[in-house]
């Protein structure tokens, strides 16, 4: 750790001052507000501004009774409108279409099809504030009150951001890491850090020390932003393996003492006050559409990070033309409200939250740190969204909820919530593109439905997203009877998030949308069913692996295509559908292709006790599978429980079980529930395809899978590696040779097979044929 608190040499300011280019200064004022963030109401008096367009400035008092100053500011916004944006342009045509260095430039895919004007992220902004400045922008809850933040304010929050980054030294082609939770200053520190030069790099919350070293160390990180002490320890143990790292930053809470080279965000804003606005002026000017300003590192499922370099032209086009085919609305028409729960480390909620909401004058609102353990629901009542995306996982916990609840109502409740489900399912199902609904429908969503999606915060939500992993019919069936759509999209952090997209216009059931007008797809080795691996082009396309040359070249072919390493096939009218993954595909002692995201979700559609399955058989003699119960999450950690929630204790009780806890059902091996597994996993087997696709022997560990056991990753998407090595004793075990147990072996006679179980066969074979559902936003590995 550096040993002064004095900034360090600032080589990109200083040569920044030493250059005179036109000036880019802030024509824009509104009041900083006296509930903003921390770092807002504790700015020192010396903040100075000046509106040269707009109304004569208003001082306006802080928390702590200071005002702002009304002295000018020397500058007004010149470059940033839309006419300016050609002084921006290209390099020679000559650049190659990737890179692997922080500080290359590549060549843009702009085609007949996708022509439009490469622009930065600041003229993005710029435009912004000529439509939406007085919007507000951000809404964040201090004290239990809800405060907001103009496009205005946002703004000159980052640019005072920018400005002291520059005397932290922040240089060019180098890092802001930011280590917290969702939150204003992650915002501001975000588009400060591109303000400045920089490169924007967020690591997840829940990264081990060693997994922010690793990431801190990649990306060259000159600054670490942090939001509480737990996070700032984590940097503090692993600083001195840190060569590039010069400062960290705090914000939500105070450091324990005062630290050499440890800033709180309100020192930071009063440091910016020390440079001038000419040099951050330069600075901007100098940026082009083609060079990196943000790294999204992959979740590591199969190896290290990867770190996904995205240009100013991935960012700015993706937020404009993906939430486009979205049906995300500009201001003007109608302010979108979103509120920002999910990492922003992950590229779907980074482009849906903080680059769509630039582009369009969206309100973001931020749920607490503790929103994924119970205080989500209340965020979206007080928020009541738009718009609204969740990973599987979350509308599943969500599906759980109202399923607890509806169990433990009163008889004539808990039948009218399935009556008005039901219609309104079939409706759903049958007729979905139908905007006449019959009297029956109309009037279950208004005595039931309506009252429901009230109570979840979705009263005013038009658009329902999900992505970052496959959702289970069930799910979507689950919502479709609550009347509430839930819309896919697919891609990758390798294509800046959304590169096919469903909308309620744009809308097929199991699909993940149609391509982005202005990208491409192909499908290459395809199969006689028509499926093959998915490749893609576009202006989304990603730079290259920071560092990782032989990586890039594997995804991205000598033409320029991204080989995303998923599977899919494409129907008439264009919409795309996932059917798996290359890497992830069984390949049986016997030479079988087995795919076994089917056969999991089948099993869990047939076995609704079933929390996680996972399919194991590669280069093995027959296929296994490790089981998981569905049970409670501790409301604190967010860990796994022994409690089976409602759902499984209802299983248990059909079958003839008094079981209520996981290690009742594991320890005691539960012979009621034991038998009812297998004999769901032999109605599964019954409608593959050939025996080789049977699960032959299957066990249930004594704990689902959890992000801190190791088996999910950040985005709650299944790590199979890692689930192989952990459990690694029993696999093998499924493959000794030794006398047949009665469960973990097939052990009921050839006779069953002649059983006539054409129900379960048909709603069986319905969910392994239907199960070409999206995957979106998750990256090859």
């Amino acid at each position: 750790m550096p040993d002064s608190r004095a900034a360090p040499q600032e080589s990109l300011l200083d040569a920044s001052l030493g250059t005179t280019q036109e000036n880019v200064g802030t024509r824009f004022l509104n009041r900083l507000p006296p509930g903003g963030p921390e770092c807002v109401r504790k700015l020192s008096l010396n903040l100075r501004y000046q509106q040269e367009v707009r109304a004569n400035v208003k001082s306006s008092s802080l928390t702590d009774g200071q005002t702002l100053s009304k002295e000018p500011l020397s500058h007004a916004l010149k470059l940033s409108t839309p006419e300016k944006v050609k002084d921006a342009q290209l390099n020679p045509p000559e650049e190659a279409l990737w890179t692997t260095r922080a500080d290359g430039r590549v060549r843009l895919r702009i085609d007949p099809i996708c022509s439009q004007t490469p622009r930065t992220v600041h003229q993005m902004f710029s435009t912004t504030l000529d439509k939406y400045g007085d919007l507000s922008a951000m809404g964040f809850k201090r004290q239990g009150t809800w405060e907001h933040i103009s496009y205005t304010q946002y703004y000159l929050l980052a640019r005072k951001a920018a400005k002291g980054f520059l005397k932290l030294g922040l240089e060019r082609a180098h890092s802001v890491a930011i280590l917290a939770f969702n939150s204003p200053e992650w915002f501001f520190s975000a588009v400060g850090a591109v303000f400045a030069g920089g490169i924007i790099t967020g690591i997840y919350t829940t990264s081990s020390p060693e997994a922010c070293q690793y990431i801190a160390y990649d990306c060259r990180a000159n600054i670490i932003v942090v939001d509480t002490q737990k996070q700032l320890e984590k940097i503090l143990k692993i600083w001195k393996h840190l060569p590039h790292l010069k400062a960290v930053v705090i914000y939500r809470e105070a450091p324990p003492m005062l630290m050499p080279s440890v800033y709180t965000m309100e020192e930071l804003m009063e440091l910016g006050n020390e440079v001038p606005e000419e040099a951050l002026d330069v600075i901007v000017n100098a940026q082009k559409p083609n060079q990196c300003c943000a790294l999204v590192y992959t979740s590591g499922t199969t190896g290290n990070p990867k770190g996904v370099m995205l240009s100013q032209d991935n960012i700015t086009w993706t937020a404009r033309y993906g939430s486009q085919a979205g049906d995300i609305q500009p201001a003007e028409i109608q302010q979108e409200v979103v509120v920002s729960y999910l990492p922003l480390s992950h590229i779907a909620a980074q482009i849906y939250d903080l680059w769509t909401g630039i582009q369009w004058g969206a309100q973001v609102c931020f749920a607490e740190p503790d929103a994924l353990k119970g205080s989500l629901v209340n965020t979206l009542r007080e928020v009541e969204p738009t718009s609204h995306m969740g990973v599987p996982r979350v509308w599943e916990k969500i599906m759980e909820r109202i399923q607890e609840v509806a169990a433990q109502s009163g008889f004539i409740r808990r039948k009218m919530l399935l009556w008005a489900m039901s219609v309104t399912l079939e409706q759903n199902l049958t007729c979905p593109s139908s905007d006449l609904k019959p009297f029956t429908t109309r009037l279950a969503d208004y005595l039931v439905l309506a009252k429901v999606r009230q109570a979840l915060g979705f009263a005013k939500c038009q658009k329902n997203f999900y992505g970052a992993a496959p959702m289970t019919a069930e799910t979507q069936h689950f919502f479709l009877g609550l009347n509430i759509r839930l819309y896919a999209g697919y891609g990758l952090s390798e294509t800046s998030g959304p590169h096919f997209m469903s909308s309620p216009y744009n809308y097929r059931l199991y699909s993940s949308g149609k391509v982005v007008p202005g990208c491409q797809v192909k499908l290459v080795n395809e199969d006689a069913e028509g499926i093959g691996e998915i490749c893609l082009w576009g202006r989304t396309i990603f730079m290259g692996y920071l560092n990782m040359e032989d990586k890039t070249c594997e995804a991205i072919d000598a033409e320029g295509w991204l080989h995303t390493g998923d599977t899919g096939r494409l129907d008439a009218d264009g919409f795309l559908y996932i059917t798996g993954r290359l890497k992830e595909l069984i390949i049986t002692a016997g030479g079988e292709n087995v795919p076994p995201v089917p056969i999991e979700e089948a099993v869990k559609t047939e076995l609704p006790i079933i929390s996680n399955a996972m399919l194991i058989g590669d280069q093995r003699k027959f296929l296994s599978m490790l089981l998981t119960l569905k049970c409670t999450l501790d409301p604190d950690t967010f860990e796994p429980t022994d409690n089976l929630t409602e759902q499984a204790v209802e299983f248990c009780q059909r079958v003839g079980s008094k079981a209520t806890t996981v290690s009742e059902v594991v320890g005691k091996k539960d012979e009621a529930v034991y038998q009812a597994i297998e004999e769901g996993i032999q109605r599964v087997n019954m409608n593959a395809a050939a025996r080789p696709y049977h699960i032959q022997k299957w066990a249930i560990l004594e704990k689902d899978f959890s992000i801190s056991g190791g088996e999910l990753g950040p985005t709650m998407k299944l790590k199979r590696l890692a689930v192989l090595e952990k459990y690694k004793d029993v696999i093998d075990s499924f493959y000794q040779e030794q006398k047949k147990s009665r469960y973990g072996r097939n052990f009921l006679s050839e006779a069953f097979w002649n059983i006539n179980c054409t129900e379960h066969r048909l709603r069986t074979k319905h969910c392994i044929m239907s199960l070409t559902l999206a995957n979106p936003m998750t990256p090859p590995p």
